[in-house]
């Protein structure tokens, strides 16, 4: 059969054998960490870069609506300054008429 030294010999091999295979599973769990914290940081540094997108792509269109509502503002209030000055303009061409009118519904008994 087997003597004592290739017995010896055999068991220090299949010990070296699985320090060795340790040593293996070892590094393939820190490499597969340090794979799943760099796709972590990716993402992460991604979903940042999206994030900025949207936010300045929100705040092109707040800008381009507010201008929107400034310049309807200005629409708006260029069209009661022209009713404005229009309902001055008939009241100073028949404010003469309206009055004697009154005088004379005042004055006049019936």
């Amino acid at each position: 059969m087997y003597s004592q030294g290739s017995q010896g010999d055999g068991i220090q091999a299949l010990l070296a054998a699985e320090q060795e295979a340790q040593q293996i599973v070892g590094e393939a769990r820190k490499a597969k960490a340090q794979r799943l914290k760099q796709a972590k940081e990716e993402a992460e540094a991604e979903a940042a870069a999206y994030r900025k997108q949207r936010e300045e792509n929100f705040a092109r269109q707040l800008d381009a609506h507010s201008g929107d509502s400034s310049s309807v503002t200005q629409q708006l209030e260029a069209e009661t300054a022209r009713q404005v000055q229009q309902i001055v303009q008939c009241t100073q061409k028949q404010g003469g008429e309206v009055s004697s009118m009154l005088l004379t519904m005042v004055t006049t008994v019936k």
